[in-house]
C-alpha cells in the first residue's frame, strides 16, 4: 500500500474537503457551535455591497451577535409568556419583552411589532385620587369670617 492510500484508509468518512478541514481544525470541546449560518451571512454581506471587501472574521462575529440578540429576546419573551400563564410565545410577549427592557427598547425603538399591541399605560392624572385620613377637610362657609368694608 502506498503512503497516501494508508492515510486515506485511516480517515473517517467525511462529506467533502471543507468538512474534513473543519473537523481537523477544532477539537470536539472547542468546536464553534453557532446556530446561525456563517456562510450565508458572508454571502449576504458580499452580495449586499456594504463594503468593497469583507474579511473572514466579519460574518463570524455578526453571526455571534445575531445569535446573542435572538437568545436574549427569546429568553425575555419566554419570561413574559410564563408571566401570562402561556406556554407559547406570541408577538405580544415579544413586544412586552422588548419594550420593558431598556437596552432592547432603545435598539428596537422604531420597530412596529405586528399583532403586538401596546404597553399597558394609564396616565396618573386620569386615575381617581385616593382620600387620605391625615389630610384635613376643606373649611366650610360657617367657619369663615367675612369682612365688610
Amino acid at each position: 500500500m502506498l503512503r497516501s492510500q494508508q492515510a486515506r484508509s485511516r480517515k473517517a468518512p467525511v462529506a467533502g474537503k471543507a468538512a474534513a478541514q473543519r473537523r481537523s481544525l477544532y477539537p470536539a470541546p472547542f468546536a464553534p457551535a453557532s446556530s446561525f449560518p456563517v456562510g450565508r451571512i458572508a454571502r449576504y454581506l458580499k452580495n449586499g455591497r456594504y463594503a468593497q471587501r469583507v474579511g473572514t472574521g466579519a460574518p463570524v462575529y455578526l453571526a455571534a451577535v445575531l445569535e446573542y440578540l435572538a437568545a436574549e429576546v427569546l429568553e425575555l419573551a419566554g419570561n413574559a409568556a410564563r408571566d401570562n400563564k402561556k406556554k407559547t410565545i406570541i408577538p405580544r410577549h415579544i413586544l412586552l419583552a422588548v419594550r420593558n427592557d431598556e437596552e432592547l427598547g432603545r435598539l428596537l425603538g422604531g420597530v412596529t411589532f405586528a399583532r403586538g399591541g401596546v404597553l399597558p399605560n394609564i396616565n396618573p392624572v386620569l386615575l381617581p385620587k385616593k382620600p387620605t385620613a391625615a389630610e384635613p377637610k376643606s373649611p366650610t362657609k360657617e367657619g369663615k369670617t367675612s369682612k365688610k368694608a
